[in-house]
């Protein structure tokens, strides 16, 4: 069956239904991305791994998705988006079967650095789609949908772990991964039609090269600088060096790219379009300071609060099910309105909605004092993603649908893993301070001899984010206190720290709200008859 071109074939057929096929691969993968998150003690315990290895169960992924997503993105216009999203899916899909079969931390590391092969190669395919199939006056509501599955997937994932754990085990996280995978790609292969932007066969593969290993070195600086302490990895090999390295290497790549004459892998083309310039930028700065949000919200739950895994999926679940609702409704009105006065109501609202969380966050009390925050955030973030993607993708040639989404993409998987490199490392320093601070106002409460090491191995908890346990030698009655006092101490000096986190992530989000005062007017289903629009662009079959 030949390929279909957008520029000569009829709109596709059912493109709702399309679309939905897509966004289920799309929802695997994120999916097990946040499962194995709290699988950790498990997976330690069951495969004798060390917390190092296991925590690369999770950077392995992240590593190989984040750096083959420009090249998986431009590989999709070069042999089209359907056939590119079956094969990302079936690579997902034998990637999770041999991780659930694994025996050793090495056999699991393997089969989850494939399932990130997978998860790059389905991604942009999505995108691409969209802007492939809709006509632009219907593109903020398919963005929209592709929002719900973004904003439901990192929560439903701990409370689906926390079941799985608890009734079949850690293997069937990512066996259920297997009926799942076949069943999308049959119906790919069946109700999608073959999706491609144009007739240019030949890939960039300096381009690749130069981009996977610049990438390669500032995602993993970024990844593990703190683990190595920003120092020495290996020999002379520094974490400095790694990110100059990288940076040195993209650099030349972006010049490679202005060489090129034939079809670079990244379009400097696409850059001539100002709001997918600014999109990116608007793309990076959000997720700095939107990555951030959940990580230390769970961390508190859990460590401060003692909530369990599962707990604290239910916990932030309504927060899911109103970003999920907000991103339909969003994508609604950036149709009608254009996506650029959405997301800055959207990222505005975000940040009052963590100013009025770190507000009421206290260590202890009720969830009830946590809703009304987590209700703004979870309202405001349903009008951030489709209208960012909308409003940076307005005016990009179709043709280069795959670069547009695996530039993007890979922009914003940047900003998310510096965020999460910068937002852990203010964690854990302000940690210390606060956590030596609330010792020295509760060490009166311990027997004097105490009182010295606890203030010592209170600051030291800020590491291992968890309280101090009791010294050996203890009677009883003094374990108890020396644990509930630390418990005690650990809750309110992460809590003053969660505050300070939170803080940076609001004055983030105002930034990149700012930053969307860019972007050029749009193009909306008010400012222009249906029929106009339609004859526009033509969405591919």
């Amino acid at each position: 069956m030949p390929e279909v071109h957008s520029t000569s074939h009829p709109p596709t057929h059912r493109p709702w239904r399309v679309l939905a096929i897509m966004c289920t691969g799309f929802f695997m993968s994120l999916l097990d991305g946040s499962v194995i998150n709290v699988a950790v003690p498990t997976l330690i315990h069951s495969l004798n791994a060390s917390y190092d290895q296991v925590l690369w169960l999770i950077d392995g992924y992240l590593l190989v998705f984040s750096v083959l997503l420009i090249s998986t993105g431009r590989l999709g216009d070069l042999f089209g988006y359907r056939r590119l999203y079956v094969l990302g899916v079936s690579t997902f899909t034998v990637a999770s079967a041999l991780c659930g079969l694994a025996g050793s931390p090495a056999q699991l590391l393997a089969a989850r650095a494939l399932q990130g092969l997978g998860g790059a190669l389905l991604f942009p395919q999505v995108i691409s789609a969209i802007l492939t199939i809709f006509p632009p006056r219907l593109r903020g509501r398919a963005f929209g949908l592709f929002g719900v599955i973004a904003g439901l997937a990192p929560v439903v994932g701990p409370v689906a772990g926390g079941f799985l754990l608890a009734h079949l085990g850690w293997r069937w996280i990512f066996f259920l991964n297997v009926p799942v995978g076949i069943l999308t790609a049959v119906l790919a292969l069946t109700c999608a039609p073959p999706m491609r932007s144009g007739r240019t066969h030949r890939l960039d593969l300096a381009g690749v090269v130069l981009a996977t290993a610049g990438l390669s070195g500032i995602v993993f600086g970024l990844i593990e600088g703190e683990r190595y302490d920003w120092g020495t990895v290996a020999g002379p090999v520094t974490i400095t060096s790694v990110l100059v390295a990288g940076v040195v290497l993209l650099a030349v790549f972006v010049l490679w790219q202005h060489r090129q004459r034939g079809e670079p892998l990244m379009p400097p083309a696409l850059f001539r379009t100002r709001n997918f310039a600014v999109g990116n930028g608007v793309g990076f700065v959000f997720q700095l300071g939107m990555i951030g949000i959940m990580f230390v919200l769970v961390l508190y739950l859990q460590t401060a609060r003692g909530y369990s895994a599962l707990e604290t999926g239910l916990v932030v679940l309504p927060n899911a099910v109103l970003t999920a609702v907000g991103s339909a409704y969003a994508g609604r009105l950036s149709d009608r309105f254009g996506g650029t006065y959405v997301l800055m109501s959207g990222m505005t609202l975000l940040a009052v909605g963590l100013l009025v969380l770190l507000s009421m966050a206290g260590p202890d009390g009720g969830v009830g004092s946590l809703l009304p925050g987590l209700l703004l955030i979870g309202i405001a973030s349903g009008a951030t993603f489709a209208p960012l993607q909308q409003a940076t993708t307005d005016g990009v040639d179709p043709r280069l649908a795959g670069a547009a989404s695996g530039v993007s993409g890979t922009t914003r998987q940047i900003g998310g893993v510096l965020g999460t490199a910068v937002l852990g490392a203010l964690l854990s320093a302000r940690l210390s301070s606060t956590l030596r601070d609330a010792a020295e106002r509760q060490a009166g409460r311990l027997p004097e001899h105490l009182r010295a090491r606890f203030i010592e191995d209170s600051a030291a908890a800020a590491q291992q984010y968890g309280p101090p346990t009791p010294p050996g030698g203890l009677t009883r009655a003094a374990a108890g206190l020396y644990e509930r006092v630390a418990a005690e101490t650990f809750a309110a000096g992460f809590t003053e720290a969660l505050r300070t986190v939170l803080l940076a992530c609001a004055l983030v989000l105002v930034a990149a709200a700012a930053l969307c005062l860019l972007f050029r007017p749009q193009r909306t289903a008010a400012a222009a008859p249906v029929r106009k629009e339609r004859a526009e662009t033509a969405p591919q079959g």
